[in-house]
């Protein structure tokens, strides 16, 4: 397909549905493009189109319904519409099928994100949740919801609870302060190397952060920076971030780095979820033996410390803030899709707060 032809994903959803499949079903039903591929987030573009990309979209009905509808739409769909093929290869099934998934909203979202939000979810659900499953429930578009079932939960994902965001963002501060006086170190002990991974770890950590105080899902690292581009915050931080990737790694008060996390100290006291906290950069306070080194950091103890003292949950306010899962690990693809370590972490954030309530109690 050429980009002069291109039709982007979400575009031509909404159209194959209204135009073909909508006239198919004469049941109360749902229609959406919601879950996996670019086209959710709205990034696709021609070269999307050589793999999984076509015209597709998920109807969900009642249990009784969905042989009967699946069987009439498979029965009468064209070849083709607008230019594409109808019937494509599918991996999940490795064979060349029409892409419209017809099921009930109750058994998609279980496959989405592991549980039904509409039965509660508690904080540890949350904190094993990856990111890029929330934005599989959260991006897309809706084009019917006869019941209202995927809007109401599309509203209820659409950001965590505000005990849970608190602890996300001080746990953000953490891997933040925890970084960045290893810059100066690494700088006096002469390994540029290091110094230039240490501020690209740096910079990522700062552009989740913006996330975070944005209150928006951040995706995999593919579309980072372009999700990124889209934030009040990336106009002011993405120059800084740039000249602290492009430039030999300093530290200072008025290097990159230390303006963008002063920015991001502006930003966490107009959130108004703790007792304000002024940024101030010092000297790094090793907090061993009264030691202080001269490397320039932000005082990110002090953000910490007011975000936790601003929890709720005593129980989440006692756990060291170590971070959600996509904070505690990679949270990628294969760890996210083929593997039980979101069920398992799940399993030890439940075990760690139900540990921490009953020694608060």
């Amino acid at each position: 397909m050429t980009s002069a032809a291109f039709k982007p994903g979400l575009a031509l959803a909404e159209a194959f549905y209204a135009d073909v499949v909508a006239p198919l079903i004469d049941v109360p039903h749902t229609a959406c493009l919601l879950g996996e591929g670019s086209e959710i987030l709205g990034y696709d573009s021609a070269r999307s189109t050589d793999h999984e990309w076509g015209p597709r979209v998920q109807i969900f009905v009642s249990a009784d319904q969905i042989d009967r509808v699946h069987s009439t739409i498979t029965r009468s769909l064209p070849t083709e519409y607008d230019g594409l093929p109808t019937a494509w290869y599918s991996l999940a099934t490795n064979t060349v099928t029409h892409h419209i998934e017809v099921t009930t909203f109750d058994e998609w979202i279980l496959g989405q994100i592991g549980t039904d939000p509409r039965q509660g979810m508690d904080h540890a659900a949350w904190l094993g949740l990856a990111q890029q499953r929330l934005l599989y429930v959260t991006r897309g578009k809706v084009f019917r919801d006869d019941d209202g079932e995927l809007s109401r939960v599309r509203s209820a994902l659409a950001w965590y609870p505000a005990d849970v965001w608190r602890w996300l963002l001080a746990s953000q501060w953490y891997l933040i302060g925890n970084t960045e006086p290893l810059i100066g170190r690494t700088l006096e002990a002469g390994d540029q190397r290091g110094a230039r991974l240490l501020t690209a770890k740096l910079c990522k950590l700062t552009i989740h952060m913006a996330f975070l105080q944005e209150r928006r899902y951040w995706p995999y690292d593919k579309w980072l920076g372009t999700a990124f581009a889209e934030l009040e915050a990336a106009a002011t931080l993405g120059p800084l971030v740039d000249a602290a990737l492009e430039h030999t790694p300093k530290i200072g008060v008025d290097s990159a780095i230390s303006r963008a996390l002063t920015t991001l100290g502006d930003r966490h006291t107009a959130l108004a979820l703790t007792e304000p906290v002024k940024p101030v950069i010092g000297d790094f306070q090793v907090n061993i033996n009264d030691a202080v080194r001269p490397y320039p950091v932000l005082n990110t103890s002090d953000f910490v410390a007011a975000t936790i003292a601003a929890i709720t949950d005593p129980a989440l306010r006692k756990m060291t803030a170590v971070g959600a899962i996509d904070q505690l690990t990679h949270a990628d693809d294969a760890l996210i899709h083929f593997t039980p370590w979101p069920e398992r972490l799940t399993q030890t954030y439940r075990t760690l707060l139900t540990t921490a309530a009953r020694t608060h109690a």
